[in-house]
């Protein structure tokens, strides 16, 4: 019996923000084009963009340490954080954008203004953040960024850790009041509404099985449908494969030489979530602190504020933990099944090279909930654990590229693409969700070399700094972040902070 053949131009795999951000960009440039979405779960977003799933900040390296290294000499290097912020003013201008055209709704649904906060305590890390502040300060992404060690000023801005904290051990902020907090499941479920809306066929409970390039290049596309069990194929120019840890299988079935030898390393965590409303109003910040030695750069602590349907709520976390699972709803023979001969050695090669992770892990793993509450009150010292509960995290397949016999494993997104443009797929973890549009352009570019020339002067109205670099332009960065702070409504006083927070700013030193 013959199966039923559907055709598309564009097929879409997994709906969460990374194919719904491409289906949104595609609608756009080039609205002719046929596009069909498959999802394996019963809603958009239920895996890593969900926002219970991950902490929602809008990654822009304001506070997030682990863009600012030490450098041997006791300097600071910033050049990763000045691109991190650059790739997230692209998202905020096609945000923005959406929004001014009617694509987006109400933006506090899915963005919120959230100050961006560094901590550290002890002189060490006082003076990190002293020298992280003088080296971001004068750059013009940074500009407007604090430096506070005053135990007074702290206690104001941060009343839930300044609460029984002994300020005889020193502590420091780098302060960055215009941060945002993002709900990325709010955001994907606006941008696939949009998509469905001018056309596309978006299909829940199905589940792509396997992917087979045809020799005119088009691709055969074997989808099942979990609900009926009935099977179809559809054939399609393109395929993205946005599948969070389920990417890496069907990048490896579809045989394409650029995914071999590339591996995937799944890490788990859960989150402390606030359940007493007197402590979530005394906190208005995401805070990040400094990660523990050989924790990988998703475990940096921070108690976060979070704005999930307009209510504020609050986390502290990530714990770690180890599942061979590559979703939360993956299978625990998703590791064993990932490995294959072109990156066994990759793969194998790992552990020697990351003996403080894997330790790091294996004490994340035997720590009590007690050891937790002990974690917690480095930030919040009066922590008491019947104020918190244990929710699960996103599920995170960390990077693992060939490099010469051996490999290496690298902590951020990369994204895969054929030499022929025809296939391509994003693997990694943070900062993801943030970087979607500029992940996503760099899709366009590499698939669609031709088209993207023309599409120049569409991209350049949806992101007016398009082909350009803020940090090197003050003034197109003045205008863009002005435009898209009103666009976005990101001066509101719905959100107050806490009280006794009603003071002057503190000096930038």
């Amino acid at each position: 019996m013959s199966q039923t053949v559907i055709k598309t131009d564009v097929a879409l795999v997994g709906a969460g923000i990374m194919s719904a951000t491409l289906g949104a960009l595609l609608r756009r440039l080039q609205p002719d084009w046929s596009i069909s979405l498959f999802e394996r779960l019963d809603a958009a977003a239920a895996e890593s963009s969900d926002p219970w799933n991950n902490a929602g900040t809008g990654h822009s390296a304001l506070c997030e340490l682990n863009y600012t290294p030490k450098t041997a000499d006791g300097d600071v290097n910033i050049d990763k954080a000045i691109n991190i912020n650059e790739q997230f003013q692209v998202s905020r201008q096609f945000w923005a954008n959406s929004v001014d055209n009617g694509i987006l709704g109400d933006p506090s649904e899915f963005i919120n203004p959230i100050p961006h906060v560094s901590f550290t305590h002890g002189a060490d890390g006082v003076e990190y953040l002293r020298k992280r502040h003088e080296r971001l300060a004068g750059q013009v992404l940074f500009e407007g960024m604090e430096f506070i060690d005053d135990p007074a000023e702290f206690s104001a801005r941060l009343p839930l850790m300044s609460a029984g904290r002994d300020f005889a051990d020193p502590v420091a902020l780098n302060w960055f009041t215009d941060g945002t907090d993002v709900d990325f499941g709010a955001l994907t479920q606006q941008l696939l509404n949009y998509v469905g809306r001018t056309g596309a066929d978006i299909y829940f409970g199905h589940s792509v099985t396997n992917l087979s390039q045809q020799s005119d290049g088009s691709w055969m596309v074997k989808v099942r449908n979990l609900r009926t069990k009935e099977k179809f194929t559809v054939h399609a120019k393109f395929v993205f494969v946005g599948a969070g840890g389920g990417a890496l299988h069907l990048l490896q079935k579809s045989g394409i030489k650029e995914a071999k030898g590339f591996g995937g390393f799944p890490v788990s965590g859960e989150f402390f979530r606030c359940t007493n409303p007197d402590l979530i109003t005394e906190h208005h910040a995401k805070v990040y602190g400094q990660a523990a030695v050989g924790a990988p750069p998703m475990s940096v602590p921070h108690l976060d504020t979070r704005v999930i349907n307009h209510k504020p709520g609050l986390l502290f976390g990530p714990y770690a933990g180890w599942s061979p699972k590559f979703l939360k709803s993956g299978k625990v023979t998703d590791l064993p099944f990932s490995v294959k001969p072109g990156n066994l050695l990759p793969m194998l090669s790992i552990a020697p090279q990351e003996f403080g992770l894997l330790k790091y892990l294996i004490s994340e793993l035997a720590a009590s909930r007690a050891d937790r509450v002990n974690t917690l009150g480095e930030f919040v010292p009066r922590a008491d654990g019947d104020d918190w509960e244990i929710i699960t995290a996103g599920q995170r397949v960390q990077v693992i590229r060939k490099t010469g016999v051996g490999g290496s494993l690298e902590f951020g997104t990369a994204v895969v693409t054929a030499g022929d443009g025809t296939i391509a797929g994003l693997l990694g973890a943070s900062p993801g969700a943030s970087t979607a549009v500029p992940a996503m352009l760099q899709v366009l570019e590499k698939c669609f070399p031709t088209e993207y020339e023309g599409w120049g002067p569409a991209l350049t109205e949806m992101i007016p700094s398009f082909g350009r670099k803020l940090s090197d332009d003050r003034d197109l960065f003045r205008q863009v972040w002005d435009w898209t702070t009103a666009s976005l409504q990101l001066k509101r006083d719905d959100l107050a902070p806490p009280v006794g927070a009603d003071h002057a700013p503190a000096t930038a030193v």
